[in-house]
């Protein structure tokens, strides 16, 4: 069936438990995973120059140790299934656009991810980016769901 998953992950419980569920599905099958976290772009208004440099960096910084958490407990939890995992982290503001190229450029044939599963005006208002993904994927996309509260 499916042979290499990408996995989505933003560091929230809801995101690490859809993780987790990813992780046994793959072992299932016999599938590789791919584990992705999408940081936003650095924004920022300032008059100063120096300001904007350091802000800067020190966000980098921020960035690529919450990426390097939340990838290495996919990556833990696949190890300690027997799967193989590789995981990259991609800068952007559009989430859903860099898991579809991520899972284009990557040959994935599946995206496994979390939904928070809200319905009518909350579901249409806020719109995920699971949803986003949904709508515009054109592989497979398996949407691990937890019931609104």
């Amino acid at each position: 069936m499916f042979k290499h998953i990408l996995v989505p992950t933003d560091g929230s419980p809801l995101s690490e438990g859809a993780a987790l569920r990813s992780v046994q599905f793959a072992r299932a099958l016999g599938a590789r995973i791919t584990a992705l976290h999408v940081s936003p772009e650095f924004h920022v208004l300032s008059y100063r120059a120096e300001v904007l440099e350091d802000t800067r960096d020190e966000y980098e910084r921020d960035s690529q140790a919450h990426a390097d958490r939340y990838l290495a407990f996919v990556t833990k939890a696949a190890s300690e299934s027997g799967i193989a995992c590789d995981t990259v982290r991609c800068v952007n503001d559009h989430v859903y656009e860099c898991i579809l190229d991520e899972a284009r450029r990557r040959g994935c044939d599946c995206i496994a991810m979390a939904s928070h599963g809200r319905r009518g005006v909350a579901g249409m208002l806020l719109a995920s980016q699971t949803q986003l993904v949904l709508t515009h994927s054109a592989i497979p996309v398996l949407v691990w769901r937890q019931a609104a509260e």
